[in-house]
Formats: structure tokens, C-alpha cells, sequence
């Protein structure tokens, strides 16, 4: 410890509304408390009165702190001996005196963390940290992109904007900063903001198996403490603080294709046709690198690309977006429009005496905006007009860490400045907030250039915050079954540190895939927020048929139930939007008091409601899973199962296991090709019920909205939360709407699973339904258990209730069959029409359907289900 200084002991301290000053002789520590859990403690050296950051200073300006006007709460504050205690009602801080420490306690007393007794707040040269006391059984988690398991202990991470490739399993730093650190011990939880840019360190017990602690290397200290006890009450909070995920547009949550490059244009026709004729649903084709001259920004290409508009017109009528990729840096050639606007201007960073700095990217010497500055911001962003206006849909910024060839650090010299002159910062301080701010400069550029849509912005690099202006895909990963794997705890861990729409690019980006690899890739990248299949030039192609037909039809059946169960990713993404948690979530969010879930980081949960298992390794056709408790239903085969139990379950190359918690709602869409077929398919709505006795109630809140504007911040959306309670011998739904939009639809689809036989009987508002009679076909030729219109389709490519699983394609929008005909290869199919006030039903040997026309008979209808032979 005598190479680390700490404050010592504090020589006065005083009140001012929520905030404590310290006093030593060395500086100040301001301990504010901005809510009942959440405290923000800082620390400078050598002044008096409240310390100010990079962070803070600039906060007019934004930066990536969303409030700063927490309003003033009761607190009950005690000088005693040595001490001062103040109580929030939710938690108790004590400032030891001399030296200097705090502690953190709970309402009852219990501890939650303290300063090392030893340690403390420190600094040694320019750097400034704090180390707590390590207990024995914390876990800790979140600190956004970083390889390895899920959990940190033991491990020193870096917070250092990186283009580490290829990156391997102990591979840190990599491209995203999120100093966001989830504590977690006997199911209580706390957690940390190191609110400081500076290359930055958390060191969880490698150096000491007594403490932990982080620090930078530059700065102020500057962190904020959170506790629960829940985990989702911490990540509620710290998403408070750096910002919410705005909802995205909808067909950013399709499937998109990726491929460093696709060039010419025949050839970005040629993939956009293979789509739409083999079957398989997309709504987004990227353009890489070679779309451009010469690598030059906001430029085409025109003897690849000679009419971007009219190609881009071509796609759109297939139901295809196209997102284009933006690096930062600018060509250094005179007479290019970019490179002379920005000298001009002074637009681009410099060093100290004015001459602007200059690295190798892909079009050669290179300069770089200087994203400090709000003009450089707004000028980058309105650069975006002819790309828009071109008919591209989105933007993806690649090489922002920054990245810069052929030099030490692969980065720009960290003397470099940033900020008008006279507010100058150097590239040390600025560097984690690069990416975050050229992100930043372009999701607002879209928003000006399209008022009122959605922009979609993918980033590699970013800092906290990021989720507030771009999507995250964890870069350039490896064809290997190591990153397949790694691909599971990277992703958990974005989500925990405030990040909902991320993702791994599908398949592996470097190195030549293999059809096995790609087909479990697509299992478990069709249950991640953001699916993305990406390859790089020279590699095996890794398209959905690029591996023969047996991979193709494995893509195709899990690419279709992504898009059939949007509704319910929708749905939480705007819980998401709302809450700050995440959509892919540990199994320790959900249950943090089953110690087991606290290293699993090979299965997830979608919402609270799915738990995936995907399958990591080659030639497995088992898998075991977790899984905690309640009961817990297998997708595919409906068999249930009581946890917590491991279970060793089959899985096949076409199988990923998936199950479904018992007593959940899970809304499905129709069949769809892309996102903006939904309109066109009109009615095709299912609600699939897994109603269990250990669970009296539960419910969902389906969220809809146009998908695309932003409109629903002025109200426009329509929440209806369905609840299903059990009644004696059946169930009781209950749908209760708040909003002004209206989706079109009428008609509720109802499956209730682990239900069999006809129901005795309906009720909606305590009126009687009476079932329509069954259509005049051959009941002999209906498949149990399809939902859609009667009609005919070929039988080749569907397949049985036992091999689909969870979710059913339906046909809402077929013509009527001619008679059918026994030996034929057609299949006739159920969904009547419906008058209001009538229902109809069908059931197999292992769920019961429902088709419900609900009349407009005020705003909470009620449904009961009377289960037969049971009432």
C-alpha cells in the first residue's frame, strides 16, 4: 500500500441540500445522495468545494449523463465519534473520519460494501481510484464488452476503446468502454458507475484476494454507487443516469446480411432475389467498404454502383433496406468536398500546434472529425443527406475506436487535441468517447434529415451511454466454435450494462465457416436482440444456402420463427425502452437467489419468459440445461419439467433447446417475409397461453405501435396487457388497452397449451359464446393444431405439430380451397371467419386453440375459458 496516497483524515465536513463536503488536506470528497439508492461520490485533489470532470463540466453539452436535476430527498444525518451517518430510508452511508472511508448498509443493518480498510480512495501520480473490500461469495458482472465468462472475478479489465484482432478468449480491451460494474452476493445486489473517460482499470481481486477496485489514469474519481437489493432495480437506475434505448425501428429486429463486400450492384441484386425466392424472411443488406470511391466517405462508387438510387428502389420493392457503412476517417486529398469543407472549417482533430493529425485508414492519410465539438457534430451528421436521399435506410460506423493502421496503440497520438480552442482536452481523455460521439453526431444528423423516423445506427465502438444513439455488434469475432461460445456471456453482458439491441455478427467474420458452425450460430442468433450474419472478403460466403440444403432449411425454419415472434421481441424492447433492462438477460436477473445461475453463461433467458440453451460445441446432439424454478415447458415437444433441476435434453442438429416458463403468455405474429409485410397480412395474431397450476396469475404486455416514427412518444401506441388467471376448471383472460393506436385487428388467436379437448364452454363478459359448427371438410384432413383459413397448401416443406414446437405459422390471408380429395398432397386448415361475439376452437393431444372475435364493448373485455368436462 505506501505506493498508493490516500486522503487521510478529514479536518471538516458540512451540508449542502443532498450533498456532504469532506475536507483533508489533500482535496475534497463530495458524497451527493441524488435518490434513496443511488449516491454519487467524487473526489479532486488539491481544491476545496465541489470537484468538477470532463463528465460533468460539459454537461450543458450532454456528453452521456442524461440528469443532473435530481431533486432534493429526506435525509436523516448523525455526526458521532469519528463518523458521520446519514440515512436515506433505503440505505444507510457511513463516512469514517479518520482516515478516511465509506461503508454502505442496508435498512436492516447488514452490509452491503465498504471501502478497503487499507485502501480507500488513492491516487499515484495522475492516477485516481478506489479500492473496496473484496467478501468472499460477491460475484461481479456487467462492465460492458469483454470476452471470458460472464462473471469478472479474479480478472483486471482495461476500459480502452480497442481493434484488437483477432481477438482470442483473454483478449482485453476490445472495442466498447462501459464502466458499469454488478455486484452480487445472496441475492442482493449493488453496483458502480466509474464515471471517468480516461484509459481506466477494474481490477476485481487479481491483484489482492481481499479488495477490488478501479481507477484511471487520468481525471477525477467520480462514481456512482446503486443498490437493489433487486439487479433489476440497480440496472433501472444506472440506465437513468447514462440513458434509456430509444425504441428502434421495427425492421431493424428482422434478419439482415452482412459481407465485407457486396459489390456491384448485379450482385446486391442477385443476393436480394435469392432471398425472396428460396423463402427465407430479411429486411436489411449492408454495404460495405467497396460501395465507395475509393474509400472516400459520403461517396459512390458510380462504376460498381453507376444508379444507387434506382438500385436501392429495386430492393425497397423486394421488402429490403440498406444500412452503408461510415468510417471516420476522411481522405486526405485536396479538391475532395469532405477534406476541404473540414480544413476549411478546422473541423478535424490537431495537434497542439494546429496542424491537424494524420493516420493511415483504408483510403490511405487520413484526418479525423473531431466529435468534441457540437459544429463538427451537427456538420458530420447533415453529410449523411445524400445517402439518404439515395434511399439508405440506416448507418453503420465501423473503425471508430478510432483505429489507425500501422502505429503504436493502433490509435491516434494521445497528445493530439479536441474542444475549441482555449477548452482543449487531449486524445487521452477523449478517446473512450470517440465512437460514442461520432454515434452521437450521426443518429442526430438522421433524425434532422428525416424528422419524425427512427434512425438506426449500428456502432463498434462506444462508452456508456452508446445505447442512447446506436445499436452494438461485438466486432470482428472468428468462423469458431470458441467465438460461437464467447459470442453467449459478451452479449449478457452488454445487456447488464445498459445495451438491449446488440449482437455478434452470425457465423464468425474472419476465417472460412462451416455449415454445423453456421447452423447453430443461426439457432442462437435468431434469439439474440440484433441478427446479423457478417463474413469478411476472401472467406467462405455465409449466406443462409451457402451450405447446402440441410443448413438452408435449418436457417429458414429459425430465420421464420424470429420473425413469427416478434411481437414479442417488440414488446420488450419497448420495456427496454422504459426500463433500461435487458431483452437477453442471465438467468441471475431473474432469479438472484439461486446461487446456481450465478456462473451460467451457456444458456439465457428472452425476456422472463424463454430460456435458451443453444449448442457450442461440434457433433453434439445432447445438451444439459439449468433450469430454475417453477415449471418449465420444452418448446418443441411440450414435455414439462419442475425446477431447479438439470436436465440432459436432445438436440439434434435442427434442434436448439428452448423452453418456456410456465404460466407465460407469448404473443406470435404471422408468417412474414419482412417487417413491412405485417400490415399487408392484416390479422394474424396469437396469443399462446401456458397456464400451470403453481402459477394463479400472470401477464403480458403486448406493445404495438406504427413500427417506424416516433410518434408513440406523443402517445400514439397501444399497450394491452393480457392476464390470465386460473379459475375453477378453466382459465379466465383478461385484455386491458391503453392507447390511441389502432393495430387493424379484431380477431384474438388463442392457444392454450397442455390443454386437450374440446371447451365446454366460453364466456366474454359474461356473455356465452357459441361455437361456430366446424367447416364442411373433411375433418379426417385437418392438421391438428394448424391455425389459418380453410384452404389448401402443398404439404412439402411444412411440418407436425411435434417438429415445429412453440409457435405455429398461420395463413390468415389464403383463398378457400377447392374440395379436397383423399391421396391429395394438400392440407386443409381452420380459421373461420368470425362475426363479433362468436368464437371457435380446435384442439390436439396437446393444446386447445382458440379464435375469439372480440366486439368493442369498452376497454377491458374479459374471456373465460371453461376447461371441458371440468366446469
Amino acid at each position: 500500500m505506501r505506493e498508493y496516497q490516500s486522503i487521510g483524515e478529514i479536518t471538516d465536513w458540512g451540508r449542502a441540500g443532498n450533498t456532504l463536503h469532506f475536507s483533508a488536506k489533500v482535496g475534497t470528497v463530495s458524497v451527493s445522495f441524488l435518490a434513496a439508492d443511488l449516491i454519487r461520490v467524487r473526489f479532486r485533489r488539491g481544491e476545496t468545494g465541489p470537484a468538477s470532470s470532463l463528465m460533468a463540466r460539459d454537461g450543458g453539452q450532454g456528453w452521456n449523463l442524461t440528469r443532473e436535476d435530481w431533486p432534493e430527498i429526506d435525509l436523516q444525518v448523525e455526526e458521532a465519534p469519528n463518523e458521520v451517518r446519514v440515512g436515506t430510508g433505503e440505505m444507510t452511508v457511513v463516512a469514517q473520519l479518520v482516515p478516511f472511508h465509506l461503508a454502505f448498509y442496508d435498512p436492516s443493518g447488514q452490509l452491503i460494501g465498504r471501502d478497503d480498510p487499507e485502501g480507500g480512495i488513492f491516487w499515484r501520480g495522475s492516477r485516481v481510484g478506489c479500492w473496496k473490500e473484496l467478501p468472499t461469495e460477491e460475484q461481479y458482472y456487467g462492465l460492458g464488452e469483454k470476452t471470458g465468462f460472464l462473471g469478472r472475478r479474479g480478472r483486471r479489465v482495461i476500459m480502452w476503446n480497442t481493434d484488437n484482432l483477432p481477438h482470442l478468449p483473454t483478449s482485453d480491451p476490445l472495442y466498447q468502454s462501459i464502466p458499469f460494474l454488478l455486484a452480487l452476493r445472496e441475492g442482493k445486489a449493488y453496483g458502480i458507475y466509474f464515471n471517468n473517460t480516461w484509459r481506466s482499470y477494474f481490477d476485481l481481486g487479481k491483484e489482492s484476494a481481499a479488495r477490488y477496485g478501479f481507477y484511471a489514469d487520468g481525471g477525477e474519481l467520480d462514481y456512482y454507487f446503486f443498490y437493489g437489493p433487486h439487479p433489476k432495480k440497480v440496472i433501472e437506475r444506472y440506465s437513468q443516469v447514462t440513458g434509456r434505448a430509444p425504441l428502434p425501428p421495427r425492421w431493424a429486429l428482422g434478419y439482415q446480411q452482412s459481407r465485407y463486400s457486396y459489390y456491384p450492384d448485379s450482385a446486391v441484386r442477385a443476393i436480394a432475389r435469392q432471398f425472396r425466392e428460396r423463402d427465407i424472411p430479411a429486411d436489411v443488406l449492408y454495404l460495405d467498404i467497396h460501395y465507395m470511391d475509393e474509400y472516400r466517405v459520403f461517396t459512390w462508387d458510380r462504376e460498381r454502383f453507376p444508379d444507387p438510387g434506382g438500385l436501392l428502389r429495386e430492393l425497397s420493392e423486394l421488402g429490403l433496406k440498406v444500412v452503408t457503412i461510415v468510417d471516420p476517417g476522411v481522405k486526405k486529398e485536396a479538391g475532395y468536398r469532405i477534406h476541404d469543407q473540414g480544413m476549411a472549417e478546422g473541423y478535424f482533430c490537431r495537434y497542439p500546434n494546429g496542424e491537424p493529425f494524420v493516420g493511415e485508414v483504408w483510403p490511405g492519410p487520413a484526418l479525423f472529425p473531431d466529435f468534441v465539438q457540437e459544429r463538427v457534430r451537427r456538420w458530420w451528421g447533415d453529410l449523411h443527406q445524400d445517402l439518404l436521399q439515395a434511399g439508405v435506410a440506416g448507418i453503420w460506423n465501423d473503425m471508430n475506436e478510432p483505429s489507425v493502421f500501422h502505429v503504436s496503440g493502433k490509435t491516434m497520438d494521445l497528445t493530439v487535441y479536441h474542444g475549441e480552442e482555449g477548452r482543449e482536452l487531449t486524445h487521452a481523455e477523449v478517446h473512450n468517447l470517440y465512437g460514442y460521439l461520432m454515434s452521437r453526431a450521426t443518429y442526430e444528423g438522421l433524425l434532422r434529415q428525416r424528422p419524425g423516423e427512427r434512425p438506426f445506427v449500428l456502432t463498434r465502438a462506444g462508452f456508456a451511454g452508446i445505447q442512447r444513439y446506436a445499436a452494438v455488434w461485438t466486432g470482428d469475432n472468428s468462423s469458431w466454435w470458441e467465438h460461437l461460445s464467447m459470442a453467449i456471456p459478451m452479449l449478457l453482458s452488454l445487456g447488464l450494462s445498459g445495451v438491449p439491441l446488440a449482437g455478434a455478427d452470425v457465423g464468425g467474420f474472419l476465417e472460412d465457416g462451416q455449415g454445423e458452425l453456421y447452423a447453430r450460430w443461426i439457432q442462437l442468433g435468431v434469439f439474440t436482440p440484433f441478427v446479423r450474419t457478417h463474413s469478411a472478403i476472401g472467406t467462405t460466403p455465409q449466406e443462409p444456402w451457402s451450405f447446402g440444403p440441410r443448413v438452408e432449411e435449418i436457417a429458414r425454419r429459425y430465420i421464420k420463427l424470429r420473425y413469427r415472434l416478434l411481437p414479442y421481441w417488440y414488446s420488450l424492447f419497448h420495456e427496454a425502452h422504459q426500463t433500461g433492462l435487458p431483452v437477453m438477460r442471465p438467468l441471475l436477473l431473474e432469479y438472484p437467489g439461486d446461487s446456481e445461475t450465478y456462473g451460467l453463461d451457456d444458456e439465457f433467458l428472452v425476456g422472463k419468459d424463454l430460456l435458451v440453451a443453444p449448442v457450442y460445441r461440434p457433433a453434439v446432439t445432447q445438451r444439459q440445461v439449468y433450469l430454475p424454478e417453477g415449471i418449465w415447458i420444452n418448446g418443441w415437444t411440450g414435455e414439462r419439467y419442475r425446477g431447479p433441476d438439470y436436465r440432459l435434453v436432445p438436440a439434434p442438429l435442427d434442434i436448439l433447446p428452448l423452453f418456456v416458463r410456465g404460466g407465460a403468455i407469448i404473443p406470435e405474429g404471422p408468417e412474414i417475409s419482412h417487417v413491412d409485410q405485417e400490415q399487408a397480412v392484416g390479422d394474424g395474431l396469437t396469443l399462446h397461453l401456458y397456464p400451470v397450476p403453481e402459477v394463479f396469475e400472470s401477464s403480458f404486455v403486448l406493445y404495438e405501435d406504427d413500427g417506424h416514427s416516433l410518434d408513440y412518444q406523443a402517445g400514439d401506441f397501444l399497450q394491452t396487457t393480457v392476464t390470465m388467471r386460473q379459475q375453477p376448471g378453466g382459465l379466465k383472460l383478461t385484455l386491458e388497452k391503453v392507447g390511441t393506436y389502432d393495430p387493424g385487428r379484431r380477431t384474438w388467436r388463442l392457444v392454450i397449451h397442455g390443454w386437450s379437448g374440446e371447451p365446454e364452454a366460453i364466456e366474454q363478459d359474461g356473455d356465452l359464446l357459441p361455437p361456430l359448427p366446424w367447416p364442411d371438410v373433411d375433418r379426417s384432413r385437418l392438421t391438428p393444431g394448424w391455425l389459418g383459413d380453410i384452404s389448401e397448401r402443398p404439404g412439402q416443406g411444412e411440418r407436425s405439430d411435434q417438429e415445429e414446437g412453440l409457435t405455429r405459422p398461420m395463413r390468415s390471408n389464403q383463398r378457400p380451397p377447392a374440395t379436397a380429395t383423399a391421396g391429395e398432397e394438400e392440407e386443409a386448415v381452420f380459421n373461420p371467419g368470425l362475426a363479433p361475439g362468436s368464437c371457435g376452437w380446435y384442439y390436439d393431444s396437446k393444446a386447445a386453440g382458440l379464435f375469439i372475435k372480440i366486439p368493442d364493448k369498452g376497454r377491458k373485455p374479459e374471456v373465460l375459458i371453461v376447461r371441458h368436462g371440468e366446469a
